[in-house]
């Protein structure tokens, strides 16, 4: 058989791009003549191309399933065998979270410098500049641009107004922080309903103490210009002189306490001196005509619109020591002329200054020591012993009154000489009537008789047991 001779002009480096097809020519022949084929000239041995393909078959493989075989460390060696390096392969789950490139190049970087993947949302520290508006845009509307976004609240109506403010002016009643209302209100969208705040605040002040209604007409007076007008103002106490018929079932002394507060706010400024004279033959309700007769004469009681400073009085520790003595004094003289006792209890509640209690009884002891008869003696003993029963003077503070006195002792003595017998004899009927322990009692100084020279002690006096 006549052998078909090739001329093919292959490059060397081209060898492995050669065709996987069989040997052409007669290979049936088992001859021991090795058969050459001519490229470029050159006569190369069957042998050498088909090893040639042998190894482009092998690489093409391997590049095939690089993405898959990149990490078990495969290689080919150069008769085309696949060698194991002895790395450990990695699991698919790892290759799956792995941010490395799989094609086997680069230097094994993170894609994208890592700000790629689920839930990245660019490089650490990058900042986007401000996204520009595409007029081509289907989208695209002339307004977007000129368009202001701000926080819209909505106005309260009458049930969340009350749920709202009650809490606010509750907790006022335990600061007293004017300022700190009045920033609250303006974060609130009042609507219609600014006149509703004074109202809520009389309501509240009428079930509480004289301090409460105190520190509400501060808070109206400091509300007044910026959070409510004098208009509404006005509107507010109409609104309360109407509704005095319901809040006399809650508060019994509602009408002579609104014309208080009525005389107040005339006294403040933040109510026109006009007010009252705008009803005078016009109020039909008996509650209403009792208030603005209050409010009448509270307001004659002034001379050049002087302000009600003292219409209520000041709560608690914002008196005064002097302020609180001269009321402690003035308690107990009315109460030695009244005899009512009930009285002076709730005299001394109004004050509320628990604290200061002892004063009363420091007071009450001296008048004792200073009296000349017995109706004082008496009513003063009937006195303590009410209050301390009623616990409105506690143990402490008639141990601290009496204390007093006993350290006083000496100066009394110096104006009253028998206020040593007179005071031991008191602290023994209070001791008898369960107002003081046997303790306090022992405390109590006395004073022996002068002793003569015949008697042998040379006339002196006896050291005081105190």
């Amino acid at each position: 058989m006549e052998i078909e001779k090739e001329h093919i002009s292959v490059n060397p480096t081209e060898l492995e791009n050669l065709s996987d097809a069989p040997f052409s020519g007669d290979e049936e022949n088992g001859g021991s003549e090795e058969r050459k084929t001519e490229i470029n000239g050159n006569w190369i041995p069957a042998t050498s191309i088909t090893e040639a393909k042998i190894n482009a078959k092998a690489k093409r493989r391997l590049r095939k399933n690089s993405s898959r075989d990149s990490g078990r460390g495969d290689s080919v060696s150069d008769n085309g065998e696949t060698l194991k390096i002895g790395v450990v392969p990695t699991s698919p789950k790892g290759k799956l979270l792995d941010r490395r490139s799989r094609s086997g190049k680069g230097r094994g970087l993170p894609k994208k410098g890592g700000a790629g993947g689920k839930g990245v949302w660019g490089t650490p520290g990058q900042v986007y500049d401000v996204e520009e508006v595409d007029i081509k845009d289907p989208n695209y509307d002339d307004d977007q641009e000129n368009c202001v976004y701000e926080t819209v609240v909505l106005p309260l109506d009458e049930r969340a107004f009350e749920k709202t403010l009650t809490p606010i002016i509750q907790e006022y009643f335990e600061h007293g922080d004017t300022n700190e209302v009045s920033e609250m209100l303006k974060d609130l969208n009042l609507g219609e309903m600014k006149y509703s705040v004074p109202v809520l605040a009389v309501s509240l002040a009428l079930e509480g103490k004289a301090s409460h209604r105190e520190m509400t007409s501060k808070l109206i007076s400091d509300l007044c210009g910026t959070v409510v007008s004098k208009t509404d103002v006005e509107k507010s106490f109409d609104r309360l002189l109407k509704e005095l018929p319901e809040l006399v079932l809650d508060s019994p002394r509602a009408p002579q306490l609104v014309g208080q507060f009525i005389a107040r706010a005339v006294g403040d400024g933040i109510l026109s001196s006009t007010y009252i004279d705008g009803y005078k033959g016009t109020v039909d309700c008996v509650q209403a005509r009792a208030a603005l007769d209050r409010a009448t004469v509270l307001l004659s009681m002034t001379k050049g619109g002087k302000r009600i400073d003292n219409a209520w009085g000041s709560g608690g520790g914002q008196q005064s020591v002097k302020h609180l003595v001269k009321e402690i004094d003035m308690l107990l003289k009315e109460y030695l002329l009244s005899g009512d006792v009930l009285e002076a209890e709730r005299c001394l509640q109004e004050l509320e200054v628990p604290h200061f209690h002892h004063e009363l009884v420091y007071e009450a002891v001296v008048m004792v020591l200073e009296s000349t008869g017995e109706k004082t003696f008496k009513m003063i003993l009937d006195l303590l012993k009410s209050l301390w029963r009623s616990s409105v003077i506690t143990m402490d503070q008639m141990k601290r009154g009496y204390e007093r006195v006993y350290c006083e002792i000496p100066d009394i003595n110096l104006d009253v000489p028998h206020s040593y017998s007179v005071l031991e004899r008191f602290v023994e009927e209070c001791f008898q009537a369960g107002i003081i322990s046997k303790p306090l009692r022992d405390l109590c100084p006395s004073r022996g008789r002068k002793r003569f020279v015949s008697e042998g002690d040379g006339g002196r006096l006896k050291l005081e047991s105190y």
